[in-house]
């Protein structure tokens, strides 16, 4: 249903896309990170450069209206070496999930979660794009599930498997969180629901139907046998 319902309006609207869209968000993060470690060898800095990008309600109301936006470019807070993990995977689900859902839907998927978040922002001052990009790291390991990585540069892995760490570190997350950061992530989840959760259902029904009847079967076998 949602794909057809999708499939409409790429074909009115479908030239607005922006192509390769997690990869220009890439370079955004990848540029204020690089500033950001610039600055730390700056004595006299008071402040990095993701400050002046962070969703703060307070400055938006002053007059700072990009941060609206621009709190998707923030890179995470971490060392080099993770921040380069990271940077990856934002590169590999972006490409990945581009290239099987297409710009378009692809875009629809991100800007609905942003959307989410940002309503979730002016509720209570604050989002982030965190939860977001670990629903959209869930999605690709849900459609390319045994695609391999090395982990460390020499540990093969299939992505399955990093996607079921992911899936239980939002749960963590929701458990420990606080009641805004709880409802961001409920926010990224639900679109993660929202594009695969019709196939999910569908796929348990069928699995429950297939054994219902190999079951029935079975059952008919056994009184046959009886009969005789």
């Amino acid at each position: 249903m949602l794909d057809k319902y999708l499939s409409k309006l790429e074909r009115k609207f479908g030239r607005f896309a922006i192509p390769r869209l997690m990869s220009i968000i890439l370079v955004g993060m990848v540029v204020i990170y690089c500033f950001d470690i610039i600055i730390t060898f700056n004595p006299n800095a008071v402040a990095s450069v993701s400050s002046l990008f962070d969703f703060d309600l307070e400055q938006i109301r002053a007059g700072q209206i990009w941060r609206v936006i621009t709190f998707i470019f923030l890179p995470p807070d971490t060392g080099i070496l993770f921040a380069v993990f990271v940077f990856y995977f934002i590169w590999l689900y972006g490409v990945g999930l581009e290239e099987r859902w297409g710009s378009f839907k692809f875009n629809v998927y991100y800007f609905i979660g942003m959307l989410g978040s940002i309503i979730v922002g002016f509720i209570f001052g604050y989002a982030t794009n965190t939860y977001l990009n670990l629903t959209l790291f869930l999605a690709f390991a849900i459609l390319y599930p045994n695609y391999e990585i090395l982990l460390f540069f020499f540990i093969p892995v299939k992505i399955k498997w990093i996607g079921l760490i992911d899936g239980i570190g939002l749960v963590i997350l929701f458990i420990i969180g606080d009641f805004a950061s709880r409802l961001l992530l409920l926010v990224s989840v639900s679109n993660l629901l929202l594009f695969f959760g019709g196939g999910f259902v569908s796929s348990v029904y069928y699995r429950i139907r297939r054994g219902y009847y190999r079951l029935k079967r079975k059952n008919a076998i056994k009184r046959n046998r009886h009969d005789d």
